[in-house]
C-alpha cells in the first residue's frame, strides 16, 4: 500500500475520497428524505384538519344546462335510505337523500332505450367545495343497470351531516369511501360522444 517514500499512491487517495463523498451524499438524502417526510406529514396533518366551505347548494349540470338545487330542493324529491360501513370511521353509517339516477331522469337525462347507448359512454363528475372530484359511470348510478345505490344524501342517521356539509355523495358499493364527495357542490354530466 505504501510506496518505498512511505506515501499512498494516488489511487488509494482517490478511493478514500470517494468513499467518503459517497457517505456524506447518503447522509444528506437521508436528512432530505426525512425533513420531506416531516414537511409531507404536516402537509397531510393540515389538510386533514382544513375545513372546506360548507355547501349548501348543488349546481347539477346536464346536457349543457345547470340548474341550481337547495337543500329543501333536494329534501322535497323522493328520498332513499341506504346504510352503508364507512371504513374511515369504522362504524355503519344510515343516510338518506335523492337517488343520482332519480336526480339526473327529472333534470333531462332519463334512461330508456333511446337514452341507453349514450348512458353506456357517459359520466358524471361530482365535486366538494374543496375541489376534491371523482367520476363514475352513469351505469354504476342507474338503478335499470346497477345493484348498487348512488345518492346525494343530506342527512345522516336522522341528523344534518354536520363537518360533511349540507349535501354529501354516498355510493353503497364502494369498500372505500374515496368516491364519496362531502360539501357535494356541483354533479356535472358528460357523453363521451
Amino acid at each position: 500500500m505504501f510506496t518505498a517514500g512511505g506515501r499512498i499512491p494516488e489511487v488509494f487517495r482517490y478511493d478514500k475520497r470517494m468513499k467518503s463523498l459517497r457517505s456524506a451524499i447518503l447522509l444528506a438524502t437521508a436528512g432530505l428524505v426525512s425533513a420531506t417526510y416531516a414537511v409531507h406529514g404536516q402537509a397531510m396533518a393540515s389538510h386533514e384538519h382544513t375545513m372546506a366551505p360548507p355547501s349548501t347548494e348543488l349546481k347539477l349540470t346536464v346536457e349543457g344546462n345547470t340548474k341550481t338545487l337547495s337543500v329543501a330542493d333536494l329534501a322535497a324529491l323522493p328520498q332513499k335510505t341506504v346504510t352503508v360501513h364507512n371504513e374511515h370511521t369504522k362504524a355503519d353509517e344510515t343516510y338518506t337523500g335523492v337517488a343520482l339516477g332519480d336526480l339526473l331522469a327529472g333534470n333531462g337525462f332519463a334512461v330508456g332505450q333511446a337514452t341507453h347507448r349514450r348512458m353506456l359512454r357517459s359520466y358524471i363528475k361530482a365535486e366538494g367545495t374543496d375541489k376534491y372530484w371523482v367520476l363514475y359511470s352513469v351505469t354504476e348510478i342507474e338503478g335499470s343497470e346497477h345493484a348498487a345505490d348512488v345518492i346525494v344524501a343530506t342527512s345522516m342517521n336522522g341528523k344534518p351531516l354536520g363537518d360533511d356539509g349540507q349535501i354529501k355523495l354516498i355510493d353503497s358499493a364502494d369498500k372505500k369511501p374515496q368516491r364519496w364527495v362531502r360539501n357535494l357542490t356541483a354533479i356535472t354530466l358528460v357523453s363521451a360522444e
